[in-house]
């Protein structure tokens, strides 16, 4: 970004990847790319680009000095043994996801910079429908959407918002441990998996010899993992996840779809009877430039909707939505509407990223 550098010649590598998470840091970037044979570069509200239009082409030797000086022993080992290597990276001044990989140019660094800050689910704006989500005892609640739509920072404010409301004993599996969760009026645990545990489905079967009542599951992308997270819910846990689809339908049919043919009869009603709501979100590029804005879709399960799933009708859900709003029910496409008619994002924004393009161009005018 221009005024990160004022001089006209190329910017220097920098020593440390610190100075670049800092930097980052400082100018609210969501990730830090730092690549072998291209420019040191950043996501911003978004957007991907270089950190400086100026900046320097960052050689193989100065990638390989760059890992070298922040990567442990036992990180370094198991690049040279895999190739990639994951893991939380802290610092004195925040906390940042961490991927290494080598390439065929070289070594390749990005950074998810993770903001410390635990926000409440007032400060997310989310609507009033979620809150009743975090009081069941047992059952199934799913976060949604695509890679760096906030699903974490939104799963975090519900299992902070449980903390603080109840008395019980909470467990989290994530991948890495992104928000530190103080115990308030709940004790918590936090397994970090690769770090305290093999995997998802490894630290979510033994989970549930530790006398939980509530369960997060950072990722739940495998047929062992959503089959554990699903039992759960039904034996009397509150179990919290995320998965990376858009919409409730489409959740829906990834939930399903993992399993065999055979199963699906019995998971559908399983699912009908489990799941208690699904929030599906995106952020959204700000009209004036200035971030984005989080549009929200919410999914509660009521008898239309536990229907629909055990009958295999996921396709009705819609209908079912838009008609459910007196019970909190939020379609994506409502939420994208009310953000372009108040100005916070564009028209071609919300047109661009709706499910019903027809009924958004005819409300849209």
């Amino acid at each position: 970004m221009s005024d990160t550098a004022t001089a006209e010649e190329t910017v220097a590598v920098l020593g440390h990847v610190d100075e670049y998470l800092k930097l980052g840091q400082e100018y609210d970037a969501s990730d830090i790319h730092l690549a072998t044979a291209a420019q040191p570069t950043w996501r911003r509200f978004g957007s991907f680009a270089p950190i400086w239009p100026n900046g320097g082409v960052l050689t193989e030797a100065e990638t390989d000095k760059l890992v070298d000086e922040f990567l442990t022993d036992k990180q370094k080992e198991m690049l040279e043994k895999r190739g990639d290597v994951d893991f939380a990276y802290a610092t004195d001044f925040g906390r940042f996801r961490a991927s290494v990989v080598r390439q065929r140019l070289g070594l390749d660094m990005t950074f998810r910079v993770i903001n410390t800050h635990l926000r409440t689910m007032e400060e997310l704006n989310l609507p009033d429908s979620v809150k009743p989500l975090t009081q069941y005892q047992n059952g199934l609640v799913l976060v949604t959407g695509p890679v760096g739509c906030g699903k974490s920072t939104t799963l975090a404010a519900l299992v902070d918002h449980i903390n603080q409301e109840r008395e019980d004993h909470i467990i989290t599996l994530e991948d890495p441990i992104e928000y530190i969760l103080e115990s308030k009026g709940c004790h918590v645990n936090q397994r970090e998996v690769h770090s305290h545990t093999a995997s998802f489905s490894k630290a979510l079967r033994g989970s549930l010899r530790e006398d939980p009542d509530v369960i997060m599951v950072g990722e739940m992308r495998d047929l062992e993992t959503i089959s554990l997270a699903i039992t759960a819910s039904e034996t009397g846990h509150l179990v919290l996840g995320t998965l990376h689809t858009g919409n409730g339908p489409r959740t829906l049919d990834r939930l399903l779809d993992v399993f065999p043919v055979e199963q699906r009869d019995q998971i559908r009603i399983m699912v009908s009877e489990s799941l208690r709501g699904i929030i599906s979100q995106q952020l959204v590029p700000r009209a004036d430039g200035e971030g984005r804005v989080l549009a929200l879709e919410v999914l509660v399960n009521t008898p239309a909707v536990a229907a629909c799933i055990r009958d295999g009708k996921t396709f009705m859900l819609p209908g079912v939505m838009q008609t459910g709003k007196k019970v909190g029910m939020i379609l994506m496409d409502d939420s994208l509407l009310a953000l372009a008619q108040a100005g916070t994002i564009t028209k071609d924004e919300a047109l661009a990223r709706a499910e019903d393009k027809q009924a958004m161009t005819a409300n849209l005018a």
